[in-house]
């Protein structure tokens, strides 16, 4: 497995939608190209108790990189298509609508874990110091 996935790297937690401190921990309820609470983020990590929404509108960020990510894959995929395969413009754009429509939830999500993985640091022993405890509510 390449670097950039092993789980000490910012792309394995985006990718596979792992909280960002621990790399462990899930962030949403559900896999990645469900439609059934396709958007209902767990409020916080199971496994080191990160708290996905640290104040109103944090996310207001993830829309810019949703945006910028899209708009430039946009590009390229009706590029390759008209020019890489010969397609029509009409051909090309329904293709690229017809994957968008089906990973719309994935682009989502992974610019929500793009936006985390920004502002919170990977701490491979999270889940010791700051993990929930059974039996009460630790010392810090």
């Amino acid at each position: 497995m390449p670097y950039i996935f092993k789980k000490s790297s910012k792309a394995h937690s985006v990718f596979h939608l792992k909280c960002p401190r621990c790399h462990e921990g899930a962030t949403f309820e559900t896999g990645s190209w469900s439609f059934v609470k396709s958007f209902d983020m767990l409020q916080r990590c199971p496994k080191c108790d990160l708290n996905y929404f640290p104040e109103p509108g944090y996310y207001y960020g993830a829309m810019f990189i949703s945006y910028i990510w899209t708009g430039w894959f946009s590009l390229v995929f009706v590029a390759i298509f008209k020019w890489g395969l010969g397609w029509s413009i009409n051909e090309a754009f329904g293709v690229l609508i017809l994957f968008l429509a089906v990973n719309f939830v994935y682009i989502f999500r992974i610019s929500r874990l793009m936006w985390l993985n920004i502002n919170v640091k990977y701490d491979p022993a999270a889940i010791e110091k700051f993990g929930k405890n059974p039996a009460g509510p630790q010392e810090k």
